[in-house]
């Protein structure tokens, strides 16, 4: 068997059916010898969409996203995606042809470990025909065991060698999926592996501060959210058994939907109740969650008295970005389940969610509270609207009102990030697609194309600035050509708002990072889809009318928002640098 055909069987075994990527010469047969063995390949337009497509994927499917790369640059326009992915700890598995050993004067020829490194993924090479198997094998399992981008290097010669097919083995790719939980995952599926024990002595520390805590908080972020339901599960039962508050990190915002004791996001996205009640804890654990300068507002929502503890399996993690008064090293799952077996004695948590009573931070009246402020479109406003030109709040919270509640939210980075953020609701943690580890500006339109195709039950709304929607503009005709009845919203300020306001102020020239006027919608029309433009909430009615269906085609709005003020999260932003 010719190797290229090689890979594509041992990836086909190990449970691979959906791939990504841009074909060139140098993986034009591999990716064909996907297909052929039953892959569903989704062509982008551009590489690093195809790269961010294939890690929303992975985000939501519970299993590692593939990306086939031609070589040089085809590696190197992905860069971008792959870092997001990297920074993220997405499972991602990158097959990136690479010239052959001898072509050394090639012009594709670039040092793809010292690449791959640079960027915080982890490099790996077919070394031989005779062991390209293994290789492939090992680098698809480190991806999902670690949770880790994994960048494949395929050189040519090898890929057009010839070696035995041996077969790969019942047993590997099993293992937990990498967003599944315990339990859950597919046959054929590889996830983490087996989950990271905290140590006796870590665990009993940590019961014994929340046996001692008047007012916990809970901060899961993204290593709960890859955890799956497992981990709000034993999250909720052992924050029933204390009387904790619930919040997250942007992004595993939506982990606790429906609990009377969410607080949704913790940081530059909190509400002032949630600031209020974050800032008053007398403890508060991160699970799976960084605690960085986001989250924690520049350390700002850590009262000066509060005890800080940190749950991670990886120990390298606690104390990186905030200082951690204990330390546990352990998947999010087994330390909540083992220190909730030490509050309880092993007979179980005080009940359902909700029924802790005044346990802990937790009373009735607060339950009121919460459930009176704690969303954003609950707090009061002066709608700003003016000049043909609509408030941002205004608009997402008429959206909300009109999107279906099965939905996935897509935001893009920029100015404007934190009004959907803020303003939309989701179902859960898989309603929420947030690449923003490396904060890059045009990787929202194709992470909504990936999270479509991972969820086709689910309306995808996918959240963008005119920056970046004409950053990834190229990736509007993948989603007509593949048919996604996705909604685009566009918040259209003419130009990349975040430098506008923090440059503005100071008197300095923005000509660089303002623009004229652009017709987004008929841009959207040529493209395909169904358009309209936004100027003021009487203007949504298509939206409505589109949603009614039979949405043959997606739907563009181009909203032209007010752009006098910068948003409060970024100002926060600008003061803590």
């Amino acid at each position: 068997m010719l190797v290229s055909e090689a890979i594509a069987a041992a990836l086909a075994e190990l449970g691979v059916d959906t791939a990504f990527g841009l074909v060139g010469s140098g993986n034009f047969h591999v990716t064909n010898a996907l297909i052929s063995r039953g892959t569903r390949f989704i062509a982008a337009r551009h590489e690093n969409g195809a790269a961010s497509m294939a890690d929303a994927w992975a985000r939501l499917s519970g299993r590692p996203g593939v990306v086939s790369l031609h070589q040089g640059p085809g590696l190197t326009n992905a860069l971008t995606a792959m870092t997001e992915a990297a920074k993220s700890r997405t499972p991602l598995l990158v097959l990136a042809a690479d010239v052959s050993l001898a072509a050394t004067q090639s012009n594709f020829r670039i040092d793809v470990a010292a690449i791959s490194r640079a960027i915080g993924a982890t490099p790996a090479r077919l070394h031989s025909p005779g062991l390209a198997v293994d290789d492939t094998v090992r680098a698809y399992q480190t991806a999902a065991r670690e949770r880790r981008c994994v960048i494949l290097a395929l050189p040519l010669d090898v890929q057009a060698g010839e070696c035995t097919w041996p077969g790969i083995g019942a047993g590997a790719g099993t293992g937990a999926g990498a967003g599944a939980g315990a339990g859950d995952a597919g046959a054929g599926s590889a996830g983490p592996g087996i989950a990271v024990a905290p140590p006796a002595g870590q665990s009993a520390a940590l019961a014994r501060s929340l046996r001692g805590a008047a007012r916990p908080v809970f901060i899961a972020g993204r290593g709960a959210r890859a955890a799956g339901p497992a981990a709000r599960g034993e999250l909720e039962r052992l924050a029933n058994t204390c009387g904790a508050l619930l919040a997250t990190s942007a992004a595993a915002k939506g982990l606790f939907c429906g609990s009377p004791w969410n607080l949704d996001v913790s940081g530059g996205f909190a509400s002032p109740l949630a600031a209020e009640l974050i800032c008053g804890a007398d403890l508060v654990v991160g699970w799976g969650c960084s605690l960085n300068m986001w989250t924690t507002r520049h350390g700002s929502l850590i009262g000066p008295a509060a005890t800080v503890a940190q749950v991670n399996e990886d120990a390298t993690a606690i104390g990186a970005h905030h200082a951690a008064d204990l330390g546990v090293t352990g998947d999010v799952v087994a330390t909540a389940r083992a220190v909730t077996e030490l509050l309880t004695g092993g007979h179980g948590a005080a009940g359902e969610v909700g029924a802790a009573g005044e346990v802990g931070y937790r009373s009735d009246a607060l339950r009121d509270r919460i459930a009176r402020e704690a969303r954003w479109r609950d707090v009061p406003f002066t709608d700003e609207s003016y000049g043909g030109r609509i408030d941002p709040r205004t608009l997402t919270i008429a959206l909300d009102d009109l999107l279906p509640a099965e939905r996935i939210v897509a935001v893009d980075s920029g100015n404007f990030m934190g009004y959907p953020s803020m303003y939309l609701t989701v179902p859960d943690a898989d309603g929420f697609t947030f690449t923003q580890a490396y904060q890059s500006v045009g990787l929202g339109l194709s992470s909504a194309i990936g999270s479509a195709i991972a969820r086709p039950d689910r309306l995808t709304v996918a959240a963008l600035g005119d920056g970046g929607a004409l950053m990834g503009a190229s990736e509007l005709e993948t989603v007509v050509r593949l048919g996604l009845p996705m909604v685009i919203v566009v918040y259209d300020d003419e130009a990349y708002g975040a430098e506008v306001h923090h440059f503005g102020p100071d008197g300095h020239p923005l000509d660089t990072v303002q623009f004229p006027a652009a017709d987004l919608a008929a841009i959207g029309r040529g493209f395909g889809y169904e358009a309209v433009t936004v100027r003021r909430p009487a203007d949504l009615g298509p939206v409505r009318t589109w949603l009614d269906g039979p949405r043959d085609r997606p739907l563009l709005v181009d909203a032209k928002v007010t752009a006098d003020r910068g948003s409060w999260w970024l100002e926060e932003a600008f003061r803590g640098h």
